[in-house]
């Protein structure tokens, strides 16, 4: 029969119950949590954004040097995940500010290059050497319209560099005064920041560009997807390029007869007059090389002054090659 507990039991056993040492309380571990740090980028994703704008900083490297006729470097220094204050904090207080359009997802990114540069770029454009030293001061409008050559050229291998991604127009829309580029984006949204070191014969600097969260976001998950599957097998579009660029491919071919075994002793009694055996008749196709490997039969003809070879058929060899592929 169970017991009915009264009053002054109960309240005995809720005294007891907290006296019991605190060990026996389970402990919560607490951590800080920063949202303006969440969803940084993972090392897979540096990996895939690096490997694609390192191209980026070649191919730039190529375009602006042939533009300006002059030595340039460009490297990808760093591609990190922070938000648009802290990119606009570690701006200088005198620089060259400009603004993206982004189609057709209608956003803008921010363009960031230092005065260093953009100096001596116009001066190469104008002719000079680019050496000659400039006091620290804005442009003037003739030299905004003369960088602008600049900044659409990076705008366009931007666009090319992404294009077997993410299909996106990218455009230089204007400079952005000092006062204007807080407007660009909001101070906390989470944007993607490039920056590259170039290098000029005469000087050094470096530029940076912002992409706004809907564009990052986007390029990420496409970079995602594709890297991810062609780890394992290329893309259509990567085999279609490598089978164009293998079709253009240049390649020796020279009619030979088959090789025939001489030992040095024969080799070496070789004299003017001497017949040397062969293993194929006159009448009989000789060895068409390709590269050096024997891949077709073929009869040596003559039409004027060219020589040439006719056909007779493919090694099997080869066609078993073909077929496998």
């Amino acid at each position: 029969m169970s017991k009915i507990l009264n009053q002054e039991e109960i309240d005995a056993l809720f005294s007891a119950a907290q006296k019991l040492p605190s060990s026996v309380v389970p402990q919560k571990n607490v951590a800080v949590c920063d949202f303006r740090r969440h969803s940084q980028l993972t090392a897979e994703r540096v990996r895939v954004v690096t490997s694609i704008h390192e191209t980026l900083a070649r191919r730039l490297g190529d375009s602006l040097g042939a533009f300006l006729r002059v030595g340039f470097e460009m490297n990808l220094v760093s591609a990190e995940q922070f938000t648009y204050g802290e990119f606009l904090s570690r701006m200088p207080d005198t620089t060259y500010f400009a603004s993206l359009r982004i189609l057709p997802i209608d956003a803008r990114a921010a363009l960031q290059a230092d005065l260093s540069l953009v100096f001596p770029m116009v001066d190469l454009i104008l002719g000079g050497s680019g050496a000659d030293v400039v006091d620290p001061r804005d442009l003037t409008e003739i030299e905004e319209q003369i960088f602008e050559a600049v900044v659409r050229l990076i705008a366009r291998d931007l666009q090319t560099t992404w294009a077997p991604v993410l299909e996106l127009a990218i455009q230089f829309e204007q400079r952005q005064l000092h006062t204007q580029v807080q407007g660009l984006m909001l101070m906390q949204e989470k944007i993607l920041a490039l920056s590259f070191e170039i290098r000029l014969p005469e000087s050094r600097g470096s530029l940076s560009v912002a992409f706004p969260a809907v564009v990052a976001n986007a390029l990420l998950r496409k970079l995602s997807a594709t890297w991810s599957y062609s780890d394992k097998t290329p893309s259509r579009d990567i085999r279609r390029r490598l089978r164009e660029r293998l079709l253009e491919s240049r390649f020796s071919a020279d009619l030979a007869l088959p090789p025939s075994p001489l030992t040095i002793r024969e080799l070496i009694a070789i004299a003017p007059g001497n017949v040397i055996p062969l293993p194929s008749r006159a009448n009989q196709p000789i060895h068409l090389n390709i590269a050096g490997v024997p891949s077709f039969s073929a009869f040596p003809v003559r039409e004027g002054r060219q020589r040439g070879a006719r056909i007779q058929e493919r090694f099997a060899s080869l066609a078993e090659g073909k077929e496998q592929s």
